[in-house]
């Protein structure tokens, strides 16, 4: 898969202007320290604890790599924004080789902090691209629009009265790309469908979340998209349905959590370490890694909703998700602010 890390072109936003001539000639990651290396040391940077579904994500696939041997494993959570730099800093006077983690709240300051560390590698979660200038820093993202999209055609076919209400914490391309696919799919199922789209301000408030799941079932909403911890607790202590997002908490709400669609890090995180043993860690974009047709993303199994979806919905996933890894059906990739409609 070396095409995937082959730059993309320049990034929505420049950051570093004063550093892009002296860097954009240092080319990939230099790799002297790092080909006698067996065992890579990695640590993760979290703004929030491992325990948040996105970051779990990344925690678990590091946690496998380093059973496997492949790395050796660290990582600070609830970092603050504002800590963000000073942390990153810290990990790489340490000599870590590969520092993961996630940006979207330090994008400017984490690419100076790359800047001034050449030979360490770090893959961040952002939403912007890949910057030539900063030939250390790779992005990520959690692209599995894929698996969102088959998890609303489900939603679609076992909402009742065609009003879904969706709970998310930022309106950023992350969070924003999933709802735009989760509503595409359950349009499939009932083209006049309606949505109820709000935003938490939060990536971990659960009490708020539910409160303002509370308030979408108070306007008619059967069915929950729970982008955010909280949503599911609401559906199910109103008796209602519920869609996950990135993990799996069927068994956790087995009456309430019909679908979802999980994200696994374990392609992404994998390329990187094999990039910088090999001395090819460079800027690019690792989102591809979170495709369905890469194993990066898939549709959770239904549980004890199992033959209890519609015959006709369950046709249809089976028939988009084959067309999806063939190559053969693409999921619009839609980054804008979803709203209500």
């Amino acid at each position: 898969m070396s095409k995937l890390l082959v730059p993309a072109p320049v990034s929505r936003r420049r950051f570093l202007a004063g550093s892009a001539t002296a860097l954009a000639a240092a080319g990939a990651l230099s790799p002297s320290k790092l080909w006698a290396q067996e065992t890579l040391k990695v640590a993760g940077i979290y703004t929030v604890p491992v325990e948040q579904q996105w970051v779990s994500r990344i925690h678990i696939a590091a946690m496998a790599a380093q059973e496997r041997g492949d790395i050796e494993y660290t990582y600070s959570e609830n970092t603050a924004n504002t800590d963000y730099p000073r942390v990153m800093r810290e990990y790489a006077e340490q000599g870590y080789d590969l520092i993961v983690g996630e940006i979207f709240g330090v994008e400017q300051e984490a690419r100076e902090v790359a800047a001034d560390y050449p030979d360490v590698a770090f893959l961040m979660g952002s939403s912007f691209k890949e910057d030539p200038a900063v030939p250390n820093l790779a992005v990520f993202d959690n692209y599995i629009q894929d698996a969102s999209y088959l998890s609303g055609i489900i939603a679609g076919a076992m909402s009742e009265t065609g009003n879904i209400g969706m709970v998310g914490g930022f309106p950023i391309p992350e969070v924003n790309r999933l709802m735009h696919a989760f509503m595409a799919g359950a349009r499939e199922m009932n083209p006049d469908i309606t949505f109820q789209v709000s935003f938490i301000g939060s990536w971990f408030d659960p009490p708020k979340a539910k409160e303002t799941a509370f308030a979408m079932i108070e306007n008619g909403a059967d069915m929950l998209y729970a982008e955010r911890f909280g949503v599911s607790d609401a559906a199910k202590e109103r008796g209602l349905l519920a869609i996950g997002n990135v993990i799996d908490t069927q068994s956790d709400y087995p009456e309430t959590v019909v679908a979802s669609a999980l994200w696994h890090f374990e392609p992404t995180l994998d390329a990187a370490i094999a990039a910088v043993k090999a001395g090819e860690f460079t800027a690019a974009d690792y989102g591809v890694y979170s495709f369905m047709a890469e194993g990066g993303s898939s549709l959770a199994p239904l549980g004890t909703f199992e033959g209890k979806v519609p015959e006709e919905a369950m046709a249809l996933v089976a028939e988009k998700e084959a067309a999806i890894k063939a190559g053969e059906f693409t999921v619009e990739i839609n980054d804008e602010e979803p709203t209500s409609m």
